[in-house]
């Protein structure tokens, strides 16, 4: 294997250790975010648990029970919008998998016109 190509934990070669490192940053990125869907899908699970159980102790009446799960999926929700809208304000032009496979495909047009340049 050449010098410049690398190979990650996953086997997976790389060109240069900028593309490694682009792979690990996403690789890491995307196993947080994981994590932290995860994470809040156990803290819902948690929170409808405790306030069914606090309902059936008599210590909620179950209308309370009700509108307490109510406000904490709004609160939820709210937090969810907030960073969305955060992300968005910070990153107003990301890109999309539309926006990334049109370009992909206008490069290699190019590219083909170069190739096409150079044989005439």
């Amino acid at each position: 294997m050449p010098a410049n190509k690398k190979v990650d934990a996953e086997g997976k070669v790389h060109e240069s250790d900028e593309e490694t490192i682009g792979t690990s940053v996403y690789d890491l990125s995307r196993k947080v975010l994981l994590a932290a869907v995860g994470a809040a899908a156990i803290a819902q699970d948690e929170i409808d648990s405790f306030v069914t159980r606090m309902a059936e102790r008599g210590e909620l009446a179950e209308k309370d029970a009700h509108n307490l799960m109510k406000e904490v999926l709004e609160r939820r929700n709210k937090v969810i919008r907030e960073h969305r809208s955060e992300f968005n304000r910070h990153h107003p032009n990301a890109a999309t998998k539309a926006d990334v496979e049109a370009l992909t495909a206008k490069i290699a047009e190019l590219s083909k016109q170069i190739e096409e340049l150079k044989k005439s």
